[in-house]
């Protein structure tokens, strides 16, 4: 249900115009098929502006984005918001600093998501692009993607995310098996360049996978 609340429109049709743009190159690199995908950015300290759910990701508009609080609730409309809102906010109540969520579905990543699933993450060492990865300076290091399994439950998938965190692991991404991946950062930008680091990280590997059968 919707709070009562309503929303800033130049702020909201800022954050729109920025969640619009990403996802016209994202939909273009074919990262966002048949509708698939939800993107979110930090609207303030207890809202984020996130896409309506079943909107082409690749051609929105400032009417394609809404607003909800850290709970998961519409703000101001009565439009509902992407199925897996929740592990939007999820991120934005546990680190201050993260200022927008991708999340996608490449081939590449679902690829992935299939084939590590029983190992429940892929570990990057040796590769240059890891140091893409805020915090990560130097390819002599271990980058960990972790795999979740599926599950309509969001509830769930929040909790998986939760452990994981709570266990004092670095999260930088994840995958959900036969889905896609989640990444974030503390600008759209930065979001973004990790996006696009995991997506080449994961088709090296897959790559490497393949050339080693």
């Amino acid at each position: 249900m919707a709070t009562t609340t309503l929303p800033d429109p130049e702020r909201l049709a800022a954050c729109a115009r920025e969640i619009a743009d990403a996802g016209r190159d994202l939909g273009a690199r074919g990262w966002t098929p048949a509708t698939s995908s939800n993107f979110s950015l930090r609207y303030d300290d207890t809202h984020a502006a996130v896409t309506v759910s079943g909107r082409d990701k690749g051609r929105l508009s400032v009417d394609d984005i809404m607003l909800v609080d850290f709970a998961g609730n519409a703000v101001g409309t009565s439009a509902r918001p992407s199925a897996e809102t929740l592990l939007h906010v999820q991120m934005y109540r546990r680190d201050a600093s993260i200022g927008a969520v991708l999340h996608t579905h490449s081939h590449n990543q679902t690829v992935a998501s299939r084939l590590y699933a029983p190992a429940g993450l892929i570990r990057f060492s040796g590769l240059e692009l890891q140091k893409a990865i805020t915090g990560y300076t130097t390819h002599d290091s271990e980058l960990d993607l972790p795999v979740f399994p599926n599950t309509q439950d969001m509830p769930e998938l929040v909790d998986q995310v939760d452990a994981w965190l709570d266990a004092g692991k670095p999260l930088h991404g994840y995958l959900i098996d036969g889905h896609g991946i989640y990444t974030w950062g503390r600008t759209m930008a930065e979001a973004r360049r990790h996006l696009e680091a995991f997506e080449f990280l994961l088709a090296v590997e897959l790559d490497l996978r393949r050339l080693r059968a």
